[in-house]
């Protein structure tokens, strides 16, 4: 048996989710998270097998949630789905440790043999993304190296996040326990490393590099 987390910020997402993994005999679903700090702590909680991970969540996205999970160094495996198809994004989740990724536009049964395989420790991809990720693999070259992901560090991200919801200084100071100055000086960074010189222009560059991850 496979006990299994859904981390969507849709409610309608994840009771259908639910719903198509209860009728599966080898699938149980043990904890729903609507945040990536909620899927964090429903993983350090019931320790699952398999968290099925949306990249597009509030305050803390798929990717750092991730990242963060794989830091816990349980034997949960991650399986994302998303509507985001980067390759060179997908890659860098795949060497960091995830298991599978999947389009939601992915059938049903996709689902079902990414969580099976990642239960497996087996990596699972989406036909449709599949041969350009490999292919990447197989030749590094063409990776865009000027787009890695570490250019900001992880409260950088959670910053520009939550700017990019449209927190304000103070709030992101409360949300993060952190000083308002605080805030002000990884914005500063922020608009630096990316290049950018007002918050309109930032936000298109961290959603096409894909430090963001803003709901259709």
């Amino acid at each position: 048996m496979l006990n299994v987390v859904i981390a969507d910020d849709h409610q309608l997402v994840r009771q259908g989710l639910r719903a198509l993994l209860e009728n599966i005999h080898d699938v149980r679903v043990v904890g729903e998270a609507g945040t990536g700090y909620e899927a964090v702590e429903q993983v350090e909680q019931l320790k699952p097998d398999v968290i099925v991970m949306d990249l597009s969540m509030p305050l803390l996205d798929g990717v750092q949630a991730t990242s963060r999970i794989l830091d816990l160094g349980l034997s949960t495996q991650v399986v994302i789905v998303s509507m985001h198809a980067d390759s060179a994004m997908i890659l860098g989740l795949v060497r960091r440790g995830v298991k599978g990724y999947l389009l939601k536009s992915a059938l049903a049964d996709e689902l079902l043999l990414a969580i099976r395989s990642a239960g497996m420790g087996k990596l699972y991809l989406s036909p449709t993304i599949s041969e350009s990720v490999t292919s990447m693999l197989v030749n590094p070259q063409q990776e865009n190296i000027g787009d890695a992901a570490d250019l900001l560090t992880p409260r950088e991200r959670e910053v520009l996040q939550l700017v990019a919801e449209g927190h304000t200084n103070a709030s992101i100071a409360t949300l993060l326990t952190i000083s308002v100055k605080t805030v002000e000086k990884h914005r500063a960074n922020i608009m630096t490393k990316l290049e950018a010189n007002d918050l309109a222009t930032l936000i298109r560059i961290a959603i096409r590099k894909g430090y963001i991850f803003l709901d259709a």
